[in-house]
């Protein structure tokens, strides 16, 4: 494919979003010369916006969804006139995939902000299209170029959904304020497990109201639910504004199917799910989850989640998995490595391995859907990540010391872990001087999150790999505080191009720097 070239310009999406309605997502763009129309009203729409996700330096996903059997047709550009337009014509959307449809877009030039445009042409009726709607997304750069981005995890949890009221889903607000290069979205993208009520009253007698929709009612069990709880989102216009015009880079933990899931698990007789088995929701979800995020696997893969996003000279992002590889959530406090004791998998490990250990960009940022330091239970006795108390590594904590220690023997510099999951936001330091298990380099972790849900914690720290709570921002062991009680937080990454000092400033959605840190690379 002929690659876009046009001169290096810095855009702002501030402007293209002020300047037009359909950075949003909710208008068309008058400029677009649709096929002819033989009956306007016949027109298909696009339902749910527009999407962009996995962007490198030479490509990135395109996604959006029809409301009938229609074919996807993109344009796009980098100019925002497109003047000089390529048209691709996308896939077919139709009821397999409950009418969503991506593309790859591909031969795009490295740093630049690429312009799109999508519509659906009826496919019962050719030469009748949707209106358009317009995205942008910027490309990875191929030079060292400062990279900037945002990341939280944990959206329309524990029965706080979409209170227009309150100004909806506010924190998606907050990150695009920050013109980010991406979104790393840090998993529980959805609370499949999580009905909505129409109304909860607050501590103080107000009252909280939810939008309601029929999937979100009740629990999940079919393909139809789970499809329903990913509409959810995108019926707000804050959460459509940041997708339409920063690229997406997604991954997923337990509430996309439910709480503190395993593969394998059989659910209690007296358990609220009709469907019993987690496998068989995990899989329906897992078919929901790829068919409404902007992601690209491998076509011989199609339900994998664990991947490399590179971004330029100065960082890789390897997103991982600690959801479907896993053992049996238990005490965790087997004293040898085997099957029971899994949690990335041996065939993600050794992956996730490989790509360190080929990886040449300056900074390696490990993605995670859980934390490795803090303490998550399951019910009394059991855990859900790898950590399981003090003292020496044992059950889970096997493959994660494994990890580590190949880190430190193969000299991969500069990794930083990145989460969400517990409901607080936090900064860790983990220091080998202070750990039962020592065999690695210090590293630090950053957790965000809530986004949109419940606020929790703080958790309890695990002494083996020795985390220091360097700054923590929590409800103080009150659980379940409503968005309203300014308990929702997101990260911001800056990463500059001179130095190559990584910058970490963890936010809550009222855009207060909360703590920063200046982390200083380190040569190879």
């Amino acid at each position: 494919m002929t690659r876009l070239l046009v001169p290096n310009t810095r855009f702002s999406r501030r402007r293209f979003l002020t300047g037009s309605a359909a950075g949003l997502g909710v208008a068309a763009v008058s400029s677009f010369v649709a096929p002819a129309i033989s009956r306007a009203a016949s027109r298909p729409e696009i339902t749910h916006g527009i999407q962009s996700g996995d962007v490198m330096a030479d490509s990135g996903i395109v996604w959006s969804r029809s409301d009938r059997p229609s074919r996807m047709i993109v344009e796009y550009d980098t100019r925002e006139s497109f003047a000089t337009a390529r048209r691709l014509v996308g896939p077919a959307a139709l009821e397999d995939s409950d009418f969503t449809a991506k593309v790859r877009l591909s031969g795009l030039p490295a740093g630049q902000q690429v312009f799109y445009r999508v519509s659906f042409e009826d496919l019962s009726e050719p030469g009748v299209a949707s209106a358009p709607l317009q995205g942008s997304f910027r490309t990875a750069p191929a030079d060292r170029r400062s990279v900037r981005f945002v990341w939280t995890g944990d959206t329309v949890g524990q029965g706080w959904g979409i209170n227009e009221e309150w100004g909806g889903l506010r924190g998606f607000a907050a990150m695009l304020k920050q013109d980010p290069d991406f979104f790393l979205d840090s998993g529980d993208t959805i609370y499949a497990d999580g009905p909505l009520e129409a109304e909860k009253t607050l501590p103080d007698g107000t009252v909280w109201k939810n939008i309601v929709t029929e999937e979100k009612s009740k629990v999940a069990e079919t393909l139809a639910d789970f499809r329903g709880n990913y509409k959810y989102n995108l019926l707000d216009h804050n959460y459509r504004a940041l997708m339409a015009a920063v690229p997406r880079i997604v991954q997923w933990d337990d509430h996309e199917t439910l709480n503190n899931w395993y593969p394998g698990e059989i659910l209690p007789a007296n358990d609220r799910h009709g469907v019993k088995s987690s496998s068989l929701l995990a899989a329906r979800t897992n078919r929901a989850f790829h068919e409404y995020m902007p992601i690209g696997t491998p076509a011989q893969e199609p339900d994998r989640v664990y991947r490399k996003i590179a971004y330029g000279p100065l960082l890789d992002v390897f997103v991982v998995d600690m959801r479907s590889f896993r053992g049996p959530n238990g005490p965790n406090r087997q004293p040898a490595a085997g099957p029971d004791t899994a949690f990335l998998g041996s065939e993600q490990l050794a992956w996730l391995k490989r790509e360190l250990l080929a990886s040449r960009a300056t900074w390696k940022v490990i993605a995670a859907d859980m934390p490795i330091g803090i303490m998550v239970r399951d019910g009394k006795t059991d855990f859900e990540n790898s950590s399981n108390g003090n003292g020496p590594v044992l059950g889970r904590e096997f493959e994660i010391a494994e990890l580590l220690r190949f880190i430190k023997l193969n000299g991969v510099a500069n990794t930083v872990w990145l989460t969400a999951d517990v409901h607080y936001t936090a900064a860790h330091y983990y220091d080998p001087n202070k750990a039962q298990f020592q065999d690695f380099e210090p590293f630090w972790e950053f957790v965000s999150g809530p986004i949109h849900a419940g606020s929790f914690g703080p958790g309890e720290m695990d002494d083996t790999f020795g985390p220091q709570v360097v700054f923590s921002k929590d409800p103080g062991g009150k659980p379940n505080l409503p968005p309203s009680a300014g308990l929702q937080f997101f990260g911001l990454v800056e990463i500059d191009s001179e130095s190559e000092v990584m910058t970490v400033t963890l936010k809550d959605i009222a855009d207060t720097a909360l703590y920063s840190v200046d982390l200083q690379p380190k040569q190879a």
